[in-house]
């Protein structure tokens, strides 16, 4: 009887042990923790982007609060790239082994200068922000990890042009763009808008500029010289602020119409006050203002009361960690990377807290949505916008 009893008990020990083993090999994960990674721009001239990194953070500690997922709470390991790219190259391979999972990798150049990283270290990469491209043009073996909601550039440039022509009748448009595949994306979408206007719309100029630019004076002089009457912004929030800026100086107030990572309109108006007014740009969710959008910045900025004025980039920081948690729910306990993976796969129609339309992932569907919708800036005074259009939910890329 002893010797049957000190057997069991000596599997169960054996069982114990080898399960702790297995779970302590998977990356980031343990009986209570599960660690996520980000690298983002806390500093530099995209700075303001990198509060989508803080926004997640506080709602994996709201969801903390709640007890977190399956009895293991969230940490967020969080690492500064300046938005460059060999820098998060850096970030990443530091943390590849270490973290369960990438959320919101931010930038184009960013992700195509990881885009092979994190395939060959089979690391989860949730929500990045940039062109779609860089992953559509991937072998699909590639692909496997990477979950994606953002807006092609290409399709967003047409979409842009084609409104400015609808809503301000333009003729002549020139575009401000950023000097990479994040610009240069927005200007190959807004030269198909041109061709599909048949003529009815001309590009006057292409002024393109680099990250580390600081002067810009003389690009507003070749804007203003080339008479257009309108102006398309592929560029940071930072960089445009900036150009608006010195476009007003020669008095020279162009029609606006910006991509959507110009879109929190409580940042611009705070850098531009009523240079801002007028302004067309898009947004791809819910936004302050909206219902949905003002429940969750309340859980967010009780987490963090400083993200006030730069709300809309911590919700969309947010939402990327609503998907995270999504699929480690659905993953259950027993959590390895390669359940994850396919408890991701499984999501289907799924809108995060009504902030996005729906979206659908799957074993051949990794571009989960292509949406944007389009909005006005209307009073510095109160902040105040109306929306343009409904969501516009572009064919998914990969």
């Amino acid at each position: 009887m002893r010797m049957r009893m000190f057997g069991a008990l000596l599997l169960v020990l054996v069982m114990s042990a080898t399960s702790a083993w297995a779970q302590a090999k998977v990356p980031g994960v343990t009986d209570t923790e599960v660690v996520i990674g980000a690298t983002t721009p806390l500093s530099g001239p995209a700075a303001a982007w990198g509060t989508t990194a803080l926004g997640a953070e506080a709602w994996a500690k709201y969801v903390n609060e709640q007890g977190g997922v399956h009895g293991r709470k969230i940490r967020v390991e969080l690492k500064d790239d300046g938005y460059n790219p060999g820098r998060s190259v850096a970030n990443v391979t530091e943390m590849k082994d270490s973290v369960f999972a990438l959320v919101g990798l931010l930038g184009t150049a960013v992700l195509n200068a990881n885009k092979d990283n994190v395939a060959e270290a089979k690391l989860p990469t949730i929500w990045p922000y940039g062109n779609p491209q860089v992953f559509a043009k991937q072998p699909r073996e590639k692909l496997k990890y990477v979950f994606m909601v953002y807006p092609d550039y290409g399709d967003e440039g047409e979409f842009l042009v084609q409104q400015a022509a609808k809503l301000e009748k333009a003729k002549k448009v020139a575009v401000f763009f950023q000097n990479d595949d994040y610009g240069k994306g927005g200007l190959e979408g807004v030269k198909r808008g041109v061709k599909g206007l048949g003529g009815a719309v001309s590009i006057a100029a292409e002024v393109s500029y680099e990250v580390a630019d600081r002067e810009l004076g003389t690009h507003a002089l070749k804007i203003k010289d080339s008479g257009a009457d309108t102006v398309v912004f592929y560029s940071t929030v930072t960089h445009g602020a900036n150009l608006i800026k010195e476009m007003a100086k020669v008095g020279y107030r162009p029609k606006i119409f910006a991509s959507f990572p110009l879109g929190d309109r409580h940042t611009m108006f705070r850098l531009l006050g009523d240079l801002w007014e007028g302004a067309y740009y898009n947004v791809t969710g819910a936004v302050p203002g909206e219902p949905e959008a003002d429940r969750i910045i309340e859980i967010l900025l009780k987490q963090e009361p400083k993200f006030k004025g730069r709300e809309s980039f911590a919700l969309a920081g947010a939402v990327a960690m609503m998907a995270t948690v999504e699929g480690l729910k659905r993953a259950g306990r027993n959590l390895t990377r390669e359940n994850f993976i396919e408890a991701m796969e499984s999501i289907k129609n799924w809108t995060p807290e009504k902030i996005t339309a729906p979206i659908t992932w799957g074993p051949n569907r990794r571009h989960g949505l292509n949406p944007i919708r389009m909005q006005r800036a209307n009073k510095a005074a109160d902040a105040s916008f109306s929306t343009i259009t409904g969501y516009q939910n572009f064919p998914s890329h990969f």
